[in-house]
């Protein structure tokens, strides 16, 4: 399974928070599955942190990319075709960064792994 970390379950990942359902544990912690983390994820930590909504997240703002490689996690990168996509979505949903997260999931085929129903309904697989 290929799995894209929505932001909080990477921090509540993290974190060890038991916010994390058990399925989604599990998920990430499976040996055989690959999990990526988005370009977009780095942004939005450092921009809540920034806006003092995260303030614990300092070290994960410090060096993000060595904290996801640490974790066995790949990066994700932002393409011209996610932008693309994220802009032409369907619906009400406003953020920019849950926009993204569904762009590079149905590009790249991957399930998100997420408490979020709402991602659901644009038409991407969810763990959680």
């Amino acid at each position: 399974m290929r799995l894209l970390l929505d932001t909080h379950a990477l921090l509540w990942w993290l974190a060890g928070d038991a916010q994390l359902s058990l399925a989604a544990r599990e998920a990430i912690g499976h040996p055989a599955h690959e999990v990526f983390v988005s370009a977009a994820s780095a942004w939005e930590v450092a921009t809540k942190h920034r806006l003092g909504k995260l303030p614990g997240a300092g070290p994960l703002v410090v060096d993000f990319a060595r904290e996801v490689r640490r974790q066995g996690f790949q990066p994700l990168p932002i393409t011209l075709e996610h932008g693309q996509v994220a802009g032409q979505l369907p619906g009400p949903h406003r953020d920019p960064f849950d926009r993204m997260l569904v762009a590079q999931a149905r590009e790249e085929k991957l399930a998100v792994v997420s408490n979020d129903a709402a991602l659901g309904a644009l038409g991407i697989p969810l763990v959680w």
